[in-house]
């Protein structure tokens, strides 16, 4: 068969025929009379081998080993391709990812274009201080997409730089929770408490919505970081977690900070105070944690409250009846 008719057949181009013959990866066996190359059966099938080869992303080099060394393993050589292929893969999806969040922004020129890709690049620094100056800055220049503030915040490790994120994202209205309640579902826990915290500076009534939702959550450090946002806003739902927060000394102080703000409402008055002398009264709860329960009944107003400090002011841990008569005489000092 002639280069041409196997050029047709095939669909590598005659000009390729001759590039692979000139490297030595394919020969015709035979020549015509008047010189013109002969391919036989043998050596089409060689051309599909080598086609196939290099589909699966050999360079010629590659191919040509594969087909000649007789002691060739393709194993470490597709392990190789993987390797690349992700590579490639990765990159080809960064870029993709930039690309969307440029479109995102809705560039009017080129000026445009160019600003948010500077942008970009400098929330995506090595230096942590420009990447803190970058997230002031979108703020101001109010280009940047949410998108990518949410993604710079995920993935921020600095907590100076994730705070100016958190800044950033919360002054850009809540266009990026969605997102966020990604984050919060997240396989890595660091990704899902960046995601709670973020979401804890919206002051958006969706934003409320998805930290009662974490409450919830598996990760204790998810809830609470919750429990404090919510007690801040007022949300009841909070009340349990802050009082396992006290007796977990986790946060303990800003807990009991948080219970005596929700305390103010007459409404979850006694359920606090309740909550806390339940707790008190739970034989698996340690000393340590029922003075720390004991100074969180005192911001917290009420005859409930009053009469279980009068009581633990009898009680036979000394330090607990320390605590509440010195939370007693403060009481009555008010």
């Amino acid at each position: 068969m002639l280069i041409g008719e196997v050029a047709r057949r095939s669909g590598v181009s005659a000009r390729m025929l001759r590039h692979y013959e000139s490297l030595g990866l394919v020969r015709p066996t035979g020549r015509t009379g008047v010189g013109y190359r002969e391919y036989s059966g043998e050596d089409i099938r060689r051309i599909f081998h080598i086609e196939s080869l290099r589909s699966l992303g050999l360079s010629l080099r590659e191919v040509g080993r594969a087909l000649d060394d007789p002691g060739f393993t393709p194993s470490a050589l597709v392990d190789d391709l993987i390797r690349r292929t992700r590579e490639r893969i990765a990159a080809e999806t960064e870029l993709l990812t930039r690309l969307r969040r440029i479109d995102a922004a809705g560039p009017a020129d080129w000026a445009d274009v160019l600003q948010v890709v500077a942008l970009l690049h400098a929330l995506g620094s090595e230096s942590a201080g420009r990447r803190q100056r970058a997230a002031l800055s979108t703020v101001e220049e109010d280009t940047v997409p949410v998108e990518a503030l949410v993604e710079a915040i995920l993935s921020e490790s600095d907590p100076n730089v994730a705070g100016a994120l958190r800044w950033a994202l919360a002054r850009s209205g809540d266009g990026g929770l969605a997102l966020l309640a990604e984050g919060l579902r997240a396989p890595a826990a660091e990704v899902r408490r960046r995601a709670v915290q973020a979401v804890a500076e919206v002051p958006d009534g969706q934003a409320t919505v998805l930290l009662k939702d974490a409450l919830a959550s598996a990760d204790i450090v998810v809830r609470r970081h919750a429990a404090l946002a919510l007690g801040a806003r007022g949300v009841a739902d909070a009340v349990p977690t802050l009082v396992d927060m006290v007796v977990a000394e986790a946060n303990d102080v800003d807990a009991a900070d948080a219970l005596s703000a929700l305390a103010s409402d007459p409404a979850l008055t006694e359920r606090i105070a309740t909550r806390l002398v339940d707790r008190l009264a739970d034989r698996a709860v340690g000393s340590s944690a029922r003075r720390r329960l004991t100074q969180a009944l005192a911001d917290i107003p009420g005859a409930t409250a009053s009469r279980a400090l009068a009581e633990l002011s009898h009680d036979e841990d000394r330090a607990v009846a320390l605590t509440a008569a010195y939370v007693l005489k403060l009481r009555d000092a008010r």
